[in-house]
């Protein structure tokens, strides 16, 4: 936490506001290339390393345009739901970190896409789908109780929809490798495991660290004396209600001050007065 503190005083002025709003127009662009533009994607603009290591360095940044879906039905719908939950995690969490989140999912894609060609002299396409549905993960992690109508039906809450996205990407990792396509298995493992970095990395692991542990405790039982002492307590004798179950207590008026006495000394008392 005060690492993701430290980067977020010297390089926060660099952070892209609304982030997604460029985001969705790159899908937009991607949507309708991938509609009149054939292969062109895949050819020019994707995540091929051979290409980046021959000199086509665009494609570290353009293969960001690849649109969630070639169904005009589904992107809209795709772009306006990612478009929400990105929004949403600018708001709560600052455009910095939301900008070092979707960033670093896109710089591991890239780092990985190259480091398996060279060490298997494979190209593997990795998009951009699980980059998107890492986003949906970090959402499902600060409003878990949200509710979604499914179909525009069903109310049913984030969480639930999140432990639906794990099983797909669990199903997805091991369906790739299986199925001899490792490409998406490698994209959701590298998706899940940026998830789960930077949600572990910006937990407050001081409210579990024995000092704090100890802070509580101290405070509970100071809580608890408090609380638990007499209420009551004769200005005279000293008894208090815990002596005895039959005892009452007033506040002397004539006195200055706030002064209590027993039954037995709140008539016979000599009042205290200031001079």
């Amino acid at each position: 936490m005060r690492f993701m503190n430290k980067l977020e005083r010297k390089f926060g002025k660099y952070a892209i506001h609304n982030l997604m709003y460029y985001i969705i127009i790159l899908y937009g662009f991607g949507f309708l290339l991938a509609w009149f533009g054939g292969d062109f994607y895949y050819q020019y603009l994707s995540l091929d390393a051979s290409k980046i290591l021959q000199g086509q360095i665009w494609r570290i940044v353009t293969f960001l345009i690849q649109p969630p879906s070639t169904s005009l039905v589904f992107v809209i719908f795709a772009l306006y739901l990612y478009y929400m939950i990105g929004s949403s995690l600018e708001n709560t969490w600052g455009a910095f970190r939301f900008n070092l989140y979707f960033f670093t999912g896109v710089i591991l894609h890239v780092i990985v896409a190259i480091l398996l060609y060279l060490f298997t002299g494979r190209v593997y396409l990795l998009g951009t789908s699980y980059i998107n549905m890492s986003l949906f993960f970090a959402f499902a992690a600060l409003f878990p109780n949200m509710e979604f109508m499914l179909f525009f039906i069903l109310p049913i809450k984030v969480k639930w929809l999140a432990i639906l996205d794990a099983v797909f990407f669990a199903v997805s990792i091991v369906g790739g490798f299986i199925g001899g396509s490792p490409a998406s298995s490698i994209a959701a493992i590298i998706s899940l495991g940026n998830f789960l970095m930077f949600y572990f990395a910006t937990r407050n692991y001081q409210r579990v660290s024995p000092r704090e542990i100890q802070r509580k405790k101290k405070y509970k039982r100071e809580i608890h004396a408090s609380t638990s002492g007499p209420k009551h307590k004769c200005a005279v004798c000293g008894r208090t209600e815990l002596d005895g179950d039959n005892l009452e207590f007033r506040f002397c008026t004539k006195c200055d001050g706030s002064y209590e006495y027993c039954q037995d000394h709140l008539f016979t008392h000599e009042h205290i007065k200031k001079h």
